[in-house]
């Protein structure tokens, strides 16, 4: 049984916060977060293909991944600058094929009951950066990657 994310973009600022609860333990939740391995089998819609070229989950490290089908790909890219272990990544992202327009994403992990919360604040540049990441279906390759997910914690 999949859970609702909620995403929520408010006019005139440039956030985008998730909120979603999984029926399964916060270790296994950010586990899924930072092994390269289980990232490469939830995250994105299920048409996309993700190759994951490098994903240094500890603080100061850093990432890159290109994700596509039909054979496109698009490159992303960015700096762990905070990982605590079942509680917290703080790190940046960049698309690629937008250069120069670095966001922020903070990620919280809480346990609820046997479950586990995430509560994802993501800040853009500028708020067309943000409404140009929404207008790419972004929500979607969100939603159901965490669909992907549940899956994969269910197995």
């Amino acid at each position: 049984m999949s859970n609702a994310t909620t995403i929520t973009a408010d006019p005139g600022v440039p956030f985008v916060d998730t909120v979603r609860e999984f029926d399964a333990p916060v270790s296994a939740v950010f586990k899924a977060h930072v092994d390269p391995d289980l990232l490469a089998k939830w995250l994105g819609p299920r048409e996309a293909e993700l190759n994951v070229t490098k994903y240094d989950a500890t603080t100061g490290g850093s990432w890159h991944y290109e994700s596509g089908h039909e054979g496109a790909m698009f490159g992303f890219r960015g700096i762990f600058h905070t990982v605590d272990a079942d509680e917290l990544i703080i790190m940046t992202f960049e698309f690629d094929g937008a250069p120069n327009q670095v966001g922020i994403s903070t990620t919280t992990f809480e346990e609820v009951g046997g479950r586990t919360r995430i509560f994802a604040h993501e800040v853009y540049p500028t708020v067309e950066a943000r409404d140009m990441a929404l207008a790419t279906g972004m929500n979607y390759g969100v939603e159901e990657g965490y669909e992907r997910l549940d899956e994969l914690l269910a197995g």
